[in-house]
C-alpha cells in the first residue's frame, strides 16, 4: 500500500513538473530590421545622453538568455520581410514575397495558429499595418504579400482575439469589399486610438484598434508622434488586458516594433533609436508581467532581419552620439516641411531653409557644420527648390535636401549606413522565462518557432 501510494506521488509531482515547465503566458517580440548594431547605437546614444562613454542597457538586451540567429530566405541569403516572418512565424522557409506558404505555395500554419488550436488566446500587434508582412505571417497565406484584400479577409477570419496597428493598408478593395464590416461581421469590435481601446475592451469579445479617425492614418514614428497618436505601450497594454480577461487558459502575443525597419530604410538613425525605444518600452511592461507571473511567463525577442547596415562609428576613433538628440523630426516629416514652404508663393530665402534645418536637426545651432558642407547644403536647396530633387526608398520619397541634411548628422554622430535596404546580418535572440534556458547557440530563424512550442507544447 505504502509502495503504491509513493508512486502514486511521484507520478503526481513529476506531472506537475512537466505543466509547471509549460508557459501559461508566451510573448514574441519582433524588432522588424533590427540587427545587433541598431541596438548598439541605441544604446550608446543613451550614454551619450549622460556623458558617458560605453553603453546604456536597453531592458531587452540584458535578458539572461542570448544568442543569434541566421536570416537567409528560401530562394536569396537576403530576405525580405515576408519570408522572414513566414519563418518566425511558421517555422518553414519561404521564396521572398510568399507570406504564411511553403516555396510551392502550400498553406503552412503559425505558432499563433497552433496556440489557438490549443485553447490559447491569441494577439498580434505592430506599430505600421496590421495586414503588413511580419503581422500577416501570423494568420495569413498568400503567395505575393501584396495581395492586401485577401490578407485583410484571412485576418478577419483568424478570430485571434486583439489585432492592433496602422490600419489595413486598403480597407475598401476594388470591388467594393469593406474589410472593416467583414471584420465587424466576424465579432470584431473597431476601437479609433488608446482612449476608446480603454474604453470597449472590457465589452469587446475580440478587438481590434487603429489610429484615432482625427489623426494621420498611419502611426507617426516615436520621434513623430503627438498626443492622441498610439505607441507600442499603449498598443500593449490594450492587448494584454484584452488577452487577459477571463482567461484560463493563457495567450499567444506577438508583438512588433514594425518602424524600426522603415527608419532604417530611409537610413534615419535618430528615428530608429527612438523606435527601438519605443519597442524596449513595451518590452518592460512585459516583463513587469514576467515578475508577477515569473512560473507562467516565456519572453522570447528576436528581429526578422537587419536594415540598412547600420554601424557606430565612420573612420575616426570617437562618436558623437548625443548629436542625435537635437533631430526634432524624422526626416519624412522635415520633407513635408520643405514641401509646405515650397508652395507658398513668397521664395523662401536660404536663411529661412537654414532655420529649418536647425529646428529639425540641430544642424549649425547645435551640431556643427562645416563650410564645405553649408555649400552642399546649399546645393541642395537650390536644386530642391527650382527643380524636383528627391530620394526615394522603400517607404518614402524625400528631399534630396532633407536627406542630405540627415546624412551630414549621421556622419557628425559617426553613424555609417551600407545601403537603405536589407542585409543578410545575423539577428539577435534574447529570452527569459520558462524554458528561455532552450534558446542558446546558433539557431536559423526557422528554429525559434519551434523551440517556443516544445516549451509551449501547443498542438499542431
Amino acid at each position: 500500500m505504502k509502495k503504491t501510494f509513493a508512486i502514486l506521488t511521484l507520478s503526481l509531482v513529476c506531472a506537475l513538473s512537466v505543466m509547471a515547465q509549460q508557459p501559461k503566458y508566451v510573448f514574441y517580440f519582433i524588432g522588424d530590421g533590427m540587427g545587433f548594431n541598431q541596438i548598439n547605437c541605441t544604446e550608446l546614444y543613451l550614454a551619450s545622453l549622460n556623458g558617458k562613454i560605453g553603453i546604456e542597457h536597453l531592458a531587452f538586451a540584458d535578458l539572461p538568455y542570448a544568442t543569434f540567429a541566421t536570416s537567409y530566405s528560401a530562394d536569396s541569403d537576403v530576405t525580405d520581410s515576408a519570408a522572414a516572418g513566414t519563418a518566425l512565424a511558421t517555422a518553414n522557409k519561404t521564396k521572398n514575397s510568399m507570406l504564411g506558404v511553403s516555396t510551392d505555395t502550400v498553406a503552412v500554419q503559425s505558432i499563433a495558429a497552433w496556440a489557438k488550436a490549443s485553447g490559447k488566446k491569441v494577439g498580434i500587434c505592430t506599430t505600421v499595418n496590421i495586414d503588413d508582412a511580419t503581422p500577416g505571417a501570423f494568420y495569413t497565406h498568400q503567395a505575393n504579400r501584396g495581395a492586401h484584400n485577401a490578407i485583410g479577409r484571412e485576418l478577419a477570419a483568424s478570430g485571434y482575439e486583439y489585432f492592433a496597428g496602422s490600419d489595413f493598408r486598403r480597407p475598401n478593395g476594388d470591388d467594393g469589399t469593406d474589410l472593416h464590416q467583414i471584420c465587424a461581421d466576424n465579432g470584431y469590435t473597431y476601437a479609433y486610438g488608446y482612449e476608446d481601446g480603454k474604453a470597449k475592451w472590457k465589452n469587446a469579445d475580440k478587438l481590434i484598434m487603429v489610429q484615432r479617425k482625427d489623426r494621420k492614418r498611419d502611426i507617426p514614428y516615436a520621434i513623430d508622434r503627438e498626443d492622441g497618436d498610439l505607441t507600442l505601450p499603449q498598443i500593449f497594454e490594450i492587448g494584454l488586458n484584452t488577452l487577459m480577461k477571463n482567461n484560463k487558459n493563457g495567450f499567444f502575443f506577438m508583438v512588433e516594433g514594425g518602424a524600426i525597419d522603415h527608419a532604417c530604410h530611409g537610413r534615419d538613425a535618430a528615428t530608429v533609436i527612438k523606435e527601438t525605444i519605443d519597442f524596449d518600452n513595451a518590452i518592460k511592461l512585459a516583463l513587469d508581467f514576467y515578475k508577477k507571473h515569473p512560473k507562467e511567463t516565456l519572453i522570447v525577442v528576436t528581429a526578422d532581419h537587419e536594415t540598412g547596415g547600420m554601424v557606430p562609428g565612420n573612420g575616426h576613433y570617437y562618436l558623437n552620439m548625443e548629436r542625435l538628440q537635437y533631430q526634432t523630426c524624422s526626416t519624412d516629416a522635415v520633407t513635408e516641411k520643405l514641401t509646405i514652404l515650397k508652395k507658398n508663393r513668397m521664395r523662401k530665402t536660404w536663411e529661412d531653409i537654414k532655420n529649418v534645418l536647425s529646428e529639425s536637426y540641430g544642424l549649425f545651432t547645435e551640431v556643427p557644420v562645416a563650410w564645405r558642407d553649408e555649400i552642399a547644403l546649399f546645393e541642395a536647396y537650390q536644386n530642391a527648390f527650382n527643380g524636383d530633387a528627391k530620394e526615394e526608398n522603400w517607404y518614402s520619397v524625400n528631399s534630396a535636401l532633407a536627406s542630405k541634411a540627415r546624412d551630414l548628422l549621421n556622419k557628425s554622430a559617426g553613424v555609417s549606413w551600407a545601403s537603405g535596404s536589407h542585409s543578410g546580418g545575423h539577428v539577435p535572440v534574447f529570452a527569459i522565462g520558462v524554458g528561455a534556458e532552450q534558446f542558446h547557440g546558433r539557431l536559423d530563424n526557422t528554429q525559434i518557432p519551434l523551440v517556443i512550442n516544445k516549451i509551449a507544447k501547443y498542438k499542431k
